[in-house]
C-alpha cells in the first residue's frame, strides 16, 4: 500500500472531511477522492461513509485509522532519522495570534525559513482558535491553553501583562486605586470580558465597562494612548508607549495574573519540524525577557 495513500486515509478520517484533509495535505480533493478509492479497493473494505457535512469512519474504518496513523507516524520518523544533519523540507502550516503574530513571532518563522530553505512555511494570522486539525494546520501559537483539550501543548515562554492609561486620562479622570474603583472608569475592551487581578493570594474579578471596543489589541492601545480609557494589554503591546511615557502603568498593587504562550499541536509523534519551531520560539522568549518580562 502507497504511504501516501495511506497518510491520505488518516488525514481525512481526522479531519472528517474530503475538503479540510485536502487543505492540510496541500493537495487537490480530486487526489484525496482518487487516494481513498485506492484504500478501499486495496483492503477490499469501505472504510469512510461519505455525507452531505463530510466523511465519517465506518466500523472498519475506525479500527483501520489507528493502525494507519502509528504506521505513518513510524514512517515520519524514519524519513526525518535518513535526513542530512539538521535539514528540514516540506511544508510546515501554522496558525499565530493577530495580536503580536506579526510584529513578534514573525521574525522567527522568517529565521526558520532562512536556515532551512527546502522548508515551506505557511503562516495564517488570526485571534480565532482555529480548529488545528480541521483547518489542517501542523501547530498554532496561542497564548492560552484549554486544559480540557485534546490537543497536546508545549509551554514556550511567559506572557506578562498590566493596566495602562494616558497621562491626559489620568490626570482628567484619576487613577483607580482598587479594582473595585474601575467600574467608575472607561475600560478599552476587547467584547464582554471579565478583569482579573491578584490580591495577594487571591484573585479579584471585575466587569469593567466602556463605549470604545475592538478586536485588535493595536487598536486598543492606540484609543487608550489618545486618552480614551483605561486598557488591559500584555507587556510586548505596551512596552514601547510606558517607555517614551505615552502610556503609564496603573493599579500596580493588584498586578495582572501571569499567562503564557504555548505551541498547540494535534495529538501524536511531533513532526520535527513543530519541534525546530516549538526550540526556536522558547529561545526567543529567552533572548527578549525585556519585551515579555521574566518568567515567575
Amino acid at each position: 500500500m502507497d504511504i501516501e495513500d495511506l497518510q491520505t486515509f488518516v488525514a481525512v478520517a481526522d479531519a472528517g472531511g474530503i475538503s479540510a484533509a485536502a487543505r492540510r495535505l496541500g493537495v487537490s480533493k480530486s487526489i484525496v477522492s482518487r487516494r481513498l478509492v485506492r484504500v478501499e479497493a486495496e483492503l477490499g473494505v469501505q472504510l469512510l461513509a461519505r455525507t452531505t457535512r463530510g466523511a465519517a469512519l465506518t466500523e472498519a474504518g475506525m479500527t483501520f485509522r489507528d493502525h494507519a496513523a502509528r504506521a505513518s507516524a513510524e514512517i515520519d520518523t524514519a524519513k526525518e532519522a535518513i535526513l542530512p544533519a539538521g535539514e528540514l523540507r516540506g511544508r510546515l502550516r501554522v496558525a499565530m495570534p493577530l495580536t503580536f503574530g506579526p510584529t513578534h513571532f514573525a521574525p522567527v518563522l522568517a529565521e526558520m525559513a532562512y536556515l532551512y530553505p527546502q522548508l515551506h512555511i505557511h503562516t495564517s494570522y488570526s485571534d480565532r482558535f482555529v480548529d488545528l486539525i480541521g483547518e489542517g494546520f501542523d501547530c498554532a501559537i496561542r497564548g492560552a491553553y484549554l486544559q480540557d483539550s485534546d490537543l497536546n501543548a508545549k509551554r514556550v515562554g511567559p506572557i506578562h501583562g498590566k493596566l495602562v492609561a494616558s497621562p491626559h486620562y489620568i490626570e482628567a479622570n484619576g487613577s483607580p486605586g482598587t479594582p473595585g474603583e474601575l467600574v467608575t472608569h472607561q475600560a478599552l475592551l476587547q467584547g464582554t470580558e471579565v478583569w482579573q487581578f491578584m490580591d495577594g493570594d487571591k484573585i479579584v474579578t471585575v466587569q469593567p465597562h466602556g463605549r470604545f471596543k475592538a478586536d485588535s489589541a493595536a487598536a486598543l492601545v492606540a484609543a487608550a494612548a489618545a486618552g480614551l480609557g483605561i486598557a488591559r494589554l500584555p507587556d510586548c503591546i505596551t512596552h514601547q508607549y510606558v517607555a517614551c511615557g505615552t502610556l503609564v502603568p496603573i493599579m500596580t498593587r493588584y498586578p495582572v495574573p501571569s499567562g503564557a504562550a504555548y505551541v498547540v499541536r494535534p495529538p501524536g509523534h511531533p513532526a520535527r519540524k513543530v519541534r525546530v519551531l516549538t526550540d526556536m520560539l522558547a529561545e526567543y522568549f529567552r533572548r527578549n525577557t525585556d519585551i515579555w518580562g521574566l518568567d515567575g
